[in-house]
């Protein structure tokens, strides 16, 4: 399986290595220091993955 991994659209571009990368996973989500692309990833549930995106919006973004 080739795993495709992208960054946010807010990440600053192709170039830009100082965000985090996510693929989609076999019944999980992976998720990537885009500077470390070699290195280990972290790998949580769909409903994990989804709670912290949900809890980022509500401290970051106030929603």
């Amino acid at each position: 399986m080739t795993v495709q991994w992208r960054k946010s659209s807010h990440s600053g571009g192709a170039n830009d290595a100082t965000c985090v990368e996510v693929a989609g996973l076999p019944d999980a989500v992976g998720i990537r220091d885009s500077k470390a692309p070699d290195a280990a990833h972290l790998t949580v549930s769909a409903t994990e993955f989804g709670t912290l995106l949900d809890k980022i919006k509500k401290d970051v973004l106030g929603r």
